[in-house]
């Protein structure tokens, strides 16, 4: 073997492993465990200045996190939109309709996380982007975390404008009836995550 084809054979095997490192760093962060029952993502909008609350009822959540290196992390969520309630049979029975979620064609929105840095004690940024009804946005959560023993609390809330989403056609684009902003805040009860 000539030294040339070895010295391109070392430097081939030197930029593999060099790919190959954060990968293998990623895949050792554990995956923290969602405490479902004691979670909820909810939202608030307004009906002619009126703050209308709703929820999703069925989510799941990945999140791998280290509190200490933040920037090695990931988040991302997956909603079930066919569970959004209002507490009104008469609005539930209309969300999953074409000009709301559209839930038949879109059955699922969904949240991957780009970047993760810290912001302070306890508390990060977390950017990504946010799928609803087939259309992504990008958005920064703000997230304060708490830990109690084994169990930490992710707690948040973002302002996403329904119209970049295409919910609420029509006549409901009109945002004197029903406002553009929905203010999305969530609870996560997770275990798993290591301290801070």
């Amino acid at each position: 073997m000539s030294s040339r084809t070895l010295f391109t054979l070392t430097l081939l095997t030197a930029l593999l492993l060099a790919t190959a490192r954060p990968t293998l760093a990623q895949a050792k962060l554990p995956q923290a465990q969602l405490q479902a029952a004691a979670s909820e993502i909810g939202f608030t909008t307004r009906q002619m200045g009126v703050p209308v609350d709703g929820k999703f009822g069925k989510f799941t959540a990945q999140v791998a996190l280290d509190p200490k290196q933040p920037a090695s992390g990931s988040v991302a969520f997956t909603i079930d939109t066919t569970s959004a309630r209002f507490g009104s049979a008469e609005i539930d029975a209309e969300i999953p309709k074409v000009i709301w979620l559209d839930s038949k064609r879109f059955p699922q929105a969904s949240f991957q996380s780009t970047a993760i840095k810290a912001a302070g004690p306890g508390r990060f940024e977390v950017a990504g982007k946010l799928s609803i009804k087939g259309q992504m946005r990008d958005v920064v959560v703000p997230v304060a975390l708490t830990q109690a023993g084994p169990t930490s609390t992710a707690t948040g809330q973002f302002v996403i404008k329904r119209l970049d989403f295409k919910v609420g056609e029509a006549e409901w684009t009109d945002t004197s009836l029903l406002a553009n902003d929905v203010t999305v805040r969530f609870k996560l009860v997770l275990t798993g995550i290591g301290p801070q």
